[in-house]
């Protein structure tokens, strides 16, 4: 098995980057293959006295640039670090594709580079977020903004597939974001979505959800349109931020609030660990012919490393064939 890497995608590349390969190839034994400029890789590692011999480098002679339009990964992008990676991807050389650059480049790579898979209407992008009760996944994130009732069908078919399969979750409940968990709340698009999803086969639909419950655990899978679905991840990142940092700043005041926090350390270790996101890597792109996983722009090499081990569950649940063949059965059509 062979994960290809972006060497030089996200906010702390290439360092953290090729320091994440380095800790899952000794966590999982993986083979890694890094695309972008040799001589900086090489470099990077050197200075940073980083062993990254047993790794594969595949040359890129540029970047994409953040503020790149993200068609150009399929015209002038090409042989960007991340276009090279999609081409090797596509072509067979490795297994799954890891970047923590350009979200937009990566969804249009994803989608008519790596291609979707056969009766897939958009491929989507989910996120595994943690909760009180456990992980869930939020489903649509950023990859398609105006969304139809069918195409949210379809993400919560996905979806529940993802968190079954591969997060090991049986019957995963299934709700619709809204404002409101009453059916007729809510634009017309998603009262007609709710409709839908209520009747619809192979999944155990439970309603709408509020986003203030999401935490609380109470559902597995969370359906919303790109738009929203971005709005709220980025919020729920930056309140678990605010409340670790509040809480550390209490703790911080005097001598004895120090001394205080002395005696709960070890449980609020547990709950940072807890509620960590970078524990899930990245957003998989559900729906295209082979793993593609979005890592978060500011992933550290916990993160990347996490990524890369959601690229391996990925790989060996089988889940493209599953999604393939549930496809083929007309399943995600209903």
């Amino acid at each position: 098995m062979k994960i290809i890497v972006d060497a030089f995608g996200g906010d702390n590349a290439p360092l953290e980057i090729i320091k994440g390969c380095i800790e899952a190839k000794k966590e999982f034994g993986v083979d890694i293959m890094l695309t972008g400029d040799r001589a900086k890789i090489e470099k990077c590692a050197k200075d940073n006295s980083l062993d990254i011999s047993p790794f594969e480098i595949k040359q890129a002679d540029t970047v994409f640039e953040m503020t790149a339009p993200p068609t150009e990964i399929l015209k002038s992008k090409r042989g960007t670090s991340l276009g090279v990676g999609l081409d090797a991807l596509a072509s067979g050389e490795g297994d799954a594709f890891v970047s923590a650059g350009s979200t937009g480049a990566l969804l249009v790579g994803g989608t008519l580079i790596v291609k979707r898979i056969k009766g897939v209407k958009r491929p989507a992008l989910g996120a595994v977020m943690p909760t009180s009760a456990g992980p869930f996944i939020l489903v649509d994130t950023g990859a398609n903004v105006e969304c139809t009732p069918d195409m949210l069908c379809q993400f919560a078919k996905l979806g529940s597939l993802y968190m079954e399969k591969i997060m090991g979750i049986a019957s995963p409940r299934v709700a619709l974001a809204n404002i409101g968990t009453e059916e007729t709340k809510g634009t017309p698009m998603l009262v007609e979505t709710y409709k839908k999803l209520n009747v619809l086969n192979g999944i155990n639909f439970t309603g709408n959800i509020e986003v203030r419950d999401i935490a609380f655990g109470e559902a597995d899978v969370v359906v919303a349109d790109g738009f929203t679905g971005n709005v709220i991840i980025k919020m729920y990142e930056g309140v678990a931020k605010s409340i670790t940092n509040q809480i550390k700043a209490i703790f911080m005041k005097n001598l004895l609030s120090k001394l205080s926090y002395l005696g709960i350390k070890s449980g609020m270790d547990e709950f940072k660990e807890k509620m960590n996101y970078k524990k899930y890597g990245g957003a998989p792109l559900i729906g295209v012919r082979k793993p593609v996983i979005k890592a978060h722009g500011s992933s550290d090499a916990y993160a990347l490393k996490n990524a890369i081990g959601q690229a391996i569950k990925y790989i060996d649940s089988g889940f493209i064939d599953i999604v393939s063949q549930s496809m083929k059965d007309g399943e995600n059509n209903d």
